[in-house]
């Protein structure tokens, strides 16, 4: 029996978690569209065949077979076309010492990809298996975490600073930082939520640097959430881990929470709004206020919805002629009495055989530093 010799500008499973681990560049010669569906950090997406061209090849297999699909390619992308995209991977690689390349499959795309470079002069290592097999490395890390890695949610109600505690923790992962949104109707930030995919590779990532590459084992800290978080998930075998995991319960006044909301939902969100379109800013948000609540209107109910509208919109009216937020806190502590506290309460009391800890947000921290 032979040996299958592996070239050595290709790089192999065995290798891809080092490469998360040390933030590796990639070159990820997949379309558009691919890249949108699902990426990682540090790749920048430069297609050998764009959109439409792959769609133009793709047809051309269908009818005609591989050859022909081949030929076509390389008529698409050829001449200045063709010098242009090999300048653009040849230009990332010289900024980037141990850029690696890939596309969806280590197939075709990739390899002649890296041929063109080699022939400009340009060496670059391959992905074995591309996107897929990077992807699969990482999925790996997330069933490897939930099967090996004792959790601890930190959980609490609505404004009790829970994200800022697992924030102080090392040992721990911002599952909404990730998700970029805060989980509730009125988590949605200014800007587009992740992929599923690349939520999961993100996540995975953290992961990654925060225990698995830490020689002794430890807990790891997570937000006690649902498994939504806005329109991404928190992959299954890891969500399921949680449910069984120990939970940290942060109490705080009333009065502490209506004041961390109305930083985090009102003077926070207006900044970011004010920063992306200064001259819209107030609008987007007020309007970014309305719809979050409108939204729950169905869970409210129709009269309370109606209160609570009520308040929003003198509040926002309030701050616009006057500047003063402090209208705000009305609208606020409805929801948090009325709404929000009532459905923790019957959560925690679902989950009160996983309760191990409670406490304010200084005993909660010091409780789990010591974990």
């Amino acid at each position: 029996m032979g040996f299958i010799v592996i070239p050595d500008y290709l790089v192999t499973a065995e290798n891809f978690r080092n490469l998360f681990l040390c933030h590796t560049a990639f070159i990820d010669v997949r379309a558009e569209d691919e890249f949108a569906k699902g990426s990682f950090p540090y790749a920048t997406n430069i297609p050998i065949l764009n959109n439409r061209e792959r769609h133009l090849v793709g047809t051309c297999y269908k009818q005609r077979g591989q050859l022909a699909a081949v030929k076509l390619g390389h008529e698409l992308v050829c001449g200045r076309l063709k010098a242009e995209r090999i300048r653009s991977w040849c230009e990332l690689a010289a900024v980037n010492a141990d850029i690696h390349l890939y596309c969806w499959r280590g197939g075709m795309r990739s390899n002649l990809a890296r041929q063109w470079m080699s022939e400009a002069g340009v060496e670059v290592p391959l992905i074995a298996g591309g996107y897929k097999a990077l992807r699969r490395s990482l999925i790996g890390v997330l069933d490897e975490v939930a099967s090996n890695v004792s959790i601890i949610r930190i959980g609490g109600k609505t404004g009790v600073a829970k994200t800022r505690l697992i924030n102080q923790l090392a040992n721990s992962v911002d599952l909404e930082k990730h998700a970029n949104h805060r989980g509730s109707s009125f988590g949605r930030m200014i800007d587009h939520q992740p992929t599923q995919s690349s939520f999961e590779h993100a996540l995975a990532i953290d992961l990654l640097h925060t225990i698995l590459a830490t020689p002794r084992k430890q807990v790891l800290f997570v937000e006690d959430e649902s498994q939504n978080i806005g329109a991404v998930g928190i992959p299954m075998a890891f969500f399921d881990a949680m449910r069984r995991s120990p939970l940290a319960l942060v109490d705080m006044s009333l009065e502490f929470r209506v004041q961390r909301v109305l930083q985090e939902y009102v003077i926070n969100m207006l900044d970011s709004f004010e920063m992306a379109c200064s001259e819209h800013g107030f609008v987007r948000f007020s309007n970014y206020l309305s719809e979050s609540l409108l939204r729950m209107q169905k869970r409210l109910g129709l009269e309370r919805y109606n209160y609570v509208a009520t308040l929003l919109e003198h509040a926002i009216r309030t701050q616009l002629s006057s500047g003063s937020i402090l209208g705000h806190e009305a609208w606020i502590t409805v929801l948090l009495n009325e709404y929000y506290d009532p459905m923790y309460e019957y959560q925690i009391h679902k989950n009160k055989e996983w309760i191990v800890f409670r406490g304010n947000y200084t005993e909660v921290l010091d409780w789990a530093r010591q974990k």
